[in-house]
């Protein structure tokens, strides 16, 4: 059982990670700048939440998903 949660932490940490990396790429933000972007509107926090199902997603729809949802929370990058 522990190993299970483990693994999903896991998962779950590597995802949102590679999320941060596509969103700094997209918007030509180093890593660390995405990071805080996404911490400070809402980002992270959408991703951690509903992570069971953006996971099921393509990438490019979740960095869409989390571009909408840091321009609803008063994010100004816009594609």
């Amino acid at each position: 059982m522990k190993d299970n949660i483990n693994r999903d932490l896991s998962n779950q940490i590597e995802y949102i990670a590679c999320c941060v990396g596509m969103f700094a790429n997209k918007f030509k933000l180093s890593n660390q700048e995405a990071y805080r972007y996404l911490l400070r509107f809402g980002g992270l926090s959408f991703l951690y939440e509903f992570y069971d199902v953006e996971h099921t997603l393509s990438m490019e729809d979740a960095i869409d998903d989390i571009t909408l949802i840091t321009q609803r929370n008063g994010g100004a990058l816009y594609d």
